[in-house]
């Protein structure tokens, strides 16, 4: 069985919100303070690990009203879990409801409430449709989950001790036989440690003066031992060396790994501990770098693939990393966005992609493109030339893109439709603009080259992009060309021609003799096709960029924004915000 949905009823930011959950791996994704540590919580309250202690929740936790609705009086999670086997049916028998057609699900609730004169909220848990059900003990004992919270010291949880993960999967793994082979190879040890000189004179010098102390009467026997005398103690004391070294010298990165294994291994082991086992974790990447980040998260992938003889395991975790979030695989994401009154969820897995763009988007979604799971606002543009000068022009525009929060990704050609069926009113509730070439296609060179106050023409795919427009999505586009829109501004010419002449000399002064020489109408073309019409040597566009961004850091260089690009960071910047 799994943990199918959770809902989340008026705890802390979360007003209303239901996520949809798949077996295997689960990865919460979003900016700081959107509700992601709120979700793990909702899932502790039924979640707990024996050695955990209970989620305890009070009045601080209630979602502050908003305007005039009424204040919240209690908060209420509701989980749903699918999949069951008959076992699992029937242990779960009070909590059954019709699910898919010929199967069962189990419905469980939390509801905190009541509080007592600290604050404290109490906790009520039932099952099934109706709250006057209690959830029994013994379901309770057949939902276990552990817990790995953030920063969490991996060594001090491994450390040796009677109830320390390492002891608890040793006596899991044990038979009676091996315990007593294990039993009889100790004893052996410490017998012959016992005839060893140091040994026996350590506990004569030792004896000795204790008798002395406390005379015959009273004193103890005392022996030197060296070794645990039997399992159990021998359990307590097990302790993981790495690479011969203590795990207090190896590397924090290295050592949550280790505690994972231990983790996963102890919950998927034991058949009989609990018929539901989840394990939540709050930042696996702490303390990895993007490789082991990487490796971590195609074993998290493959967790659903059970082993004979071990039980699945359900895994959560949120995550900060756009490496998680790149290479994870589409299913595993579930997104969560501040849309201003509440926050929502959304499930990447959901959308109906055209054919092929599925795939195409998750092969571009390496970790800087990543980026967009986690940013408040987004501007997409076609290359490497609009992301290194898109800052530049902002700047002069007036908008300062970090300051609002705006992540500027390129898709590395006219791949927008692979990224914008995520974001819009039935998407990610976020703002964005699509800066893009209009392209036109024609064989009058008047529109080919357009100049002010000519109609706009615009290419088929452009004029698709256009229709995925809606509320939050909108498509800016030019007159040609991002480059040729910048050369139509006379300011900009002379800036444009000083990167050339950085880049190629001599091509630059041939170009600036022919911009020179042509008319005012035809100078944003003669310098456009001087640069990247010139046959088999056109200029790089990437460097371009990288020579004319290096010109425009002198703020004293003129520059003059196309409108389109005004327009574009005008609605990513101050959409939502109340600014005209």
């Amino acid at each position: 069985m799994f943990l199918a949905e959770l809902s989340i009823k008026n705890f802390r930011k979360l007003k209303d919100i239901k996520l949809h959950f798949q077996d295997g791996l689960n990865i919460l994704v979003g900016p700081n303070n959107v509700g992601k540590t709120a979700v793990i919580d909702a899932l502790r309250a039924l979640l707990s690990g024996p050695d955990e202690p209970p989620l305890r929740l009070s009045l601080t936790d209630l979602r502050c009203p908003v305007g005039g609705e009424p204040a919240p009086s209690s908060v209420v999670f509701e989980y749903i879990f699918r999949g069951l086997t008959v076992d699992d049916e029937a242990d779960f028998m009070p909590a059954l409801e019709p699910g898919e057609p010929g199967k069962l699900n189990a419905r469980i609730g939390v509801r905190y409430s009541d509080a007592d004169s600290s604050g404290r909220l109490r906790p009520k848990r039932w099952c099934g449709q109706h709250e006057d059900v209690p959830l029994t003990s013994e379901m309770m004992e057949n939902l276990r989950g552990v817990y790995l919270q953030p920063l969490r010291d991996a060594s001090q949880a491994l450390r040796p001790g009677r109830s320390s993960l390492l002891a608890r999967l040793l006596r899991l793994l044990a038979d009676e036989a091996g315990i007593k082979s294990i039993d009889d190879v100790l004893k052996a040890t410490d017998d012959e440690l016992k005839k060893l000189a140091p040994v026996v004179t350590t506990q004569e010098a030792v004896s000795d003066r204790h008798k002395k102390m406390l005379g015959g009467t009273l004193a103890q026997v005392l022996n030197v031992s060296l070794s645990p005398s039997d399992f159990q103690r021998m359990s307590a004391r097990a302790s993981l060396l790495v690479d011969a070294l203590e795990l207090d010298q190896n590397g924090l990165g290295f050592n949550n790994l280790i505690y994972m294994a231990v983790v996963l291994s102890d919950l998927s082991k034991d058949p009989e501990a609990a018929a539901y086992r989840g394990l939540i974790v709050e930042e696996p990447e702490a303390h990895l770098h993007p490789q082991l980040q990487a490796i971590l998260l195609r074993y998290l992938e493959g967790i659903r693939e059970t082993p004979e003889g071990e039980r699945p395991v359900q895994v959560f975790v949120t995550s900060h990393s756009p490496n998680f979030a790149s290479i994870a695989k589409i299913e595993a994401l579930a997104c969560l966005v501040d849309v201003g009154d509440g926050v929502e969820a959304f499930f990447p897995r959901e959308v109906a992609f055209q054919p092929g763009k599925r795939e195409k988007l998750e092969r571009y979604l390496d970790a800087t493109r990543a980026e967009i799971f986690f940013a408040r606002r987004v501007v997409f543009v076609e290359g490497s030339a609009e992301l290194i000068l898109l800052h530049v022009l902002s700047k002069r525009a007036g908008f300062d893109l970090r300051g609002h929060g705006v992540s500027v990704i390129s898709v590395e050609g006219l791949n927008f439709d692979s990224f914008l069926p995520l974001f819009g009113e039935k998407g990610l509730k976020v703002p964005v603009a699509v800066i893009t070439d209009a392209d036109p296609q024609s064989d009058d060179d008047a529109v080919l080259y357009p100049g002010f106050g000519a109609a706009k023409v615009v290419s088929e795919n452009t004029t698709k992009m256009k229709g995925l427009e809606d509320a939050f999505v909108k498509v800016f586009c030019g007159l040609k060309t991002f480059e040729y829109d910048l050369a139509l501004h006379p300011a900009n010419l002379n800036p444009m021609l000083a990167a050339l002449a950085e880049l190629h000399p001599i091509i630059g002064k041939e170009v600036a003799a022919s911009v020179a020489a042509a008319g005012d109408a035809e100078k944003a073309k003669t310098l456009f096709c001087g640069l990247f019409e010139r046959g088999s040597t056109p200029v790089q566009k990437g460097r371009f960029g990288q020579a004319l961004a290096q010109v425009w850091a002198d703020e004293q260089v003129a520059c003059e924004v196309p409108s389109y690009i005004r327009d574009a960071l005008q609605h990513v910047c101050t959409f939502g915000t109340g600014q005209p």
